[in-house]
This record gives structure tokens, sequence and C-alpha cells, in this order.
């Protein structure tokens, strides 16, 4: 990673600008005027995000015998989250400007004395602590036996089904349990577009190791995280990976590093990747009563594990994706936005074109399409003129352009055009899926 990276605050307005126009990502009840920090995701940008945790999901279980996957609950009881440490440490400092109304975390102000909202000097009350968790009731029967939380990460369900997990599995440590999914955080401020809001999804696994494996453990997993982005296409000089210092740490942890981007704001979370010894397991045994630790029939000890996490969010990794490699380049005259994404992350790998609406054309186009989506998320795009319909191909990062042309009725050939190159192939259309699956 190159310090000498600068970010670049223009890319901001360029993303939401593209976001909005070409269906990536839409403001929620826009219609109603919006509702803050929410947001979704259009038929592009749903394409895109699936495709990020697939990749994850690949890399993290699919491709190895060492982890298992699961799906957790999004609502949970009060006794998971008085375990955690949530009901009683999942605050932020919280001020409001006496002179505006709007509220702010205070380790956030650039200056403490100083609204950004209204320029008050000497406005705000004193901080209070805000829990972040959203709560609401479970059941027909409102009280205090109703009571019940929506997440505000994924890893607790995961810690608390460990035992059903090992030993449905037979899995030993070392051994890892992955989940993608909703969480929920009551954001005081929320901000930058998708990076920071109130409900987002999280790729998460945690990985139980032998108390005396874990520093190893750590530092491996800490390099391979930081290699799944550089192999999906992200600007080595754009991602670092940062380890915090000691008064960053958690109270349980004995190492933390985030992996971070260079966005418009400058150097910003993805993932961080914990070491944080027994303490989940060891809270969730004392406050349960149930038995968390793990027999080691080989060498005759019974022991807790240790956790080693790697935690990364799946919308800001999204976003981070699509701002390195978003590019706008000159072609003769004209200027082209193209989005370089790694083929993986691609909302689509190809798009079919057919030169012409005429049925000779549209009906054996729509036949190829078919063919096509069998093995990859397929476009099918007839609007407009060809040159424009590449360009929009561009924006939205297509790998892949194959136009249905009249000659394609006498020579049962098609045009592939490159996105990052321009450059145009004929290929015998009955091979097009494989010539692709082999650029791929």
């Amino acid at each position: 990673m190159s310090e000498g990276a600068t970010p670049n605050p223009e890319l901001f307005d360029q993303i939401v600008n593209l976001c909005k126009r070409r269906g990536f990502v839409f403001p929620s009840a826009e219609i109603y005027g919006g509702f803050r920090s929410t947001y979704d995701y259009g038929p592009v940008g749903v394409l895109m995000l699936r495709n990020v945790k697939d990749a994850w999901w690949r890399s993290m279980v699919q491709k190895r015998h060492d982890v298992v996957g699961l799906d957790a609950s999004i609502l949970g009881p009060p006794q998971v989250w008085e375990a955690s440490g949530h009901l009683a440490n999942f605050t932020d400092p919280l001020v409001d400007c006496k002179e505006c109304g709007q509220r702010f975390r205070e380790d956030k102000l650039d200056d403490p004395n100083l609204c950004p909202n209204c320029d008050s000097k000497n406005s705000f009350t004193e901080a209070r602590q805000f829990n972040l968790m959203f709560k609401t009731e479970a059941g027909p029967v409102a009280g205090k036996g109703a009571e019940a939380y929506l997440r505000p990460e994924t890893a607790q369900g995961m810690f608390i089904n460990f035992s059903n997990v090992q030993n449905s599995t037979r899995k030993k440590p070392p051994f890892g349990i992955a989940q993608i999914g909703k969480s929920f955080r009551n954001e005081i401020t929320p901000g930058n577009f998708v990076f920071r809001t109130r409900e987002f999804e999280q790729m998460e696994m945690e990985f139980f190791v032998p108390p005396e494996d874990a520093d190893t453990w750590y530092q491996y997993w800490c390099t391979e995280r930081m290699n799944w982005y550089t192999e999906h296409g992200m600007t080595a000089e754009h991602v670092r990976l940062r380890p915090h210092d000691a008064d960053e740490l958690s109270h349980y942890s004995s190492g933390t590093s985030d992996v971070e981007y260079l966005f418009p704001w400058g150097w910003d979370e993805l993932e961080g990747i914990a070491n944080r010894g027994d303490f989940d397991l060891t809270q969730h045994a004392e406050h349960s009563g149930s038995k968390l630790d793990f027999f080691d029939q080989a060498n005759d000890r019974r022991y807790l594990p240790h956790v080693i996490e790697p935690a990364a969010g799946a919308t800001r990794t999204m976003m981070a994706f699509l701002m390195d490699a978003y590019d706008v380049e000159k072609v003769g005259e004209e200027e082209r936005t193209v989005l370089h994404l790694h083929p993986r992350l691609a909302p689509y790998v190809a798009a079919v074109l057919p030169l012409s609406k005429k049925p000779e054309l549209m009906e054996p186009s729509k036949k190829l399409f078919a063919e096509l989506a069998d093995h990859f998320n397929t476009d099918f795009d007839e609007t407009q003129g060809i040159g424009k319909r590449y360009r929009r191909q561009d924006e939205i990062g297509t790998p892949y352009c194959v136009t249905f042309d009249f000659d394609s009725l006498e020579d049962h050939a098609v045009t592939i055009r490159n996105r990052d190159t321009m450059e145009q192939e004929r290929i015998p259309l009955t091979g097009v899926a494989a010539w692709i699956n082999d650029k791929l």
C-alpha cells in the first residue's frame, strides 16, 4: 500500500449520481420525502451486492473444508445481549445542540465547542451515553417479558450456536462458522451514503482455535482478508491493513486490525479482524449455564476455544469496489464512463444486443440470451443505437457485449466487445458461453 495515495473528494458525488441514474442504489421511500439513512438497492445494485456476498462466501466457505455456514435469527432476547455486553456497553456519547436541536456523536465532532449545523458556540448539552440497539416487543402482550432486540451484529448467533454446529458437523478446532445477514444500529450520525446506515449487511466469520494457536491464526486471517480485496480487483494503493493501537483495543482483544479503503473522505474501515480470546464463549456459558467448551480427545484436555473474527460490511464493501472501478476515459472527442469491475462482481457478465428490433434478429437474440443466462447474469438491451447501448453497459461494468447483427443470420457468428479494451471479436454463435467462461 502506497502511503502517498490521496483521496479524491469529487468521486463521492460521481458515485452517488451514477448509483441513482443506473439503478444501483435509490433513496428509500423517496416519493414520501425519503427516510434518512436507508437505501433500496435497484435492479443493478441488487445483483452487484449479491455478487460481493457470493464472492466472500465462495472464498470463506465454499472453497474451505474448515468453515461452515449459518443463518441465525435477527430477533433476540435480552439475555443474549446482556451476556455479550451490548446492553451495558454498546453506546456512543450523544450531545444535543441547544440552539438548533441537532444531535451529534461527541467523539466525531471536529470542534467539541462548535455546532457544525448552526455554528453556535458552546451550545452543546452534557454528553450522555446512547445505546445503539433497536428495541422492540415480541408477541401480542406488551411488557418486560416481551422485550426483544434487533441484532446489532451477526456474531452472537454464531457464538450461541457453537455447540450445535460443532456437534452436528463433528468439526474440531480450528474451524469456523460464517454468516451473511442484516444488522441494525441506531447510529446517531449516519452518513457518507451507504457507508454508515442504520440497516446494513455484514459478512462475518468466527474461527474457533486452540488457545495456543490464536496469534498464528490471527496473522493468517489478516493476510487472507487483505488478499481477497486485491484479488477481486481493488487497487493495492487504495487498501491497507492498519493494526489498532493499544488504546483502541477492546478489553477482550489481544489484537485487532482494520482493512481500510481510501474513500473520498479519507481512509476508513471496510473490515475488522480481531483476536477475541475466549471472551464470547465464556460470557455465554456463564449467563446461559450451558457448556460451550471443547474436549480434545487426542490430548485428553478440555478448553474454551479462542476466536478470530474477520467481520466485513457488505454494503460498504460494494461501495468501495464501485469507487475503485470508476473511471472516465477520453475516447476520440468523447468521454466514456466505465466501471472496470472484476467479472465476479459486475452485475452482468454479458449483455446481448440485437442490432435491430426486427423480428428476424429479435428471436435468435432472445434465444442466445436464454442460453447465456443459464451460465451467468446476462442483460438484454434493445433500446437506442448500438453505441449508446455500449456506453450504458460500460457504466454498469458489463465485461462483454454480444451483438447479434444481420450478418449473424448468414455466418452464424456474433461480435463480442470487451469492456476494458473496446476491442471486438467475431465468435461462432454456438461457442459464445464457452468463450466467455474461458475469459472469466
